[in-house]
């Protein structure tokens, strides 16, 4: 995933009541693709919402 999307999707749970008056995107400015991409994973977690994995690329026949 895109670092661009990842920060949409923590734009999206900063929004939520959880998350109203608390910071939870600064860090992202120094965080590495992957730990943003975790720290995500754990706001959302934490917010409740419910995110489907990835589908993995289809085969070719």
């Amino acid at each position: 995933m895109t670092r661009f999307a990842l920060l949409e999707r923590l734009k999206a749970v900063q929004r939520m009541p959880k998350y109203q008056g608390r910071d939870i995107t600064t860090i992202s400015a120094i965080l590495s693709n992957q730990a943003l991409e975790r720290h995500v994973e754990v706001c959302e977690q934490a917010a409740g919402v419910m995110i489907p994995p990835e589908e993995p690329p289809a085969r070719p026949n």
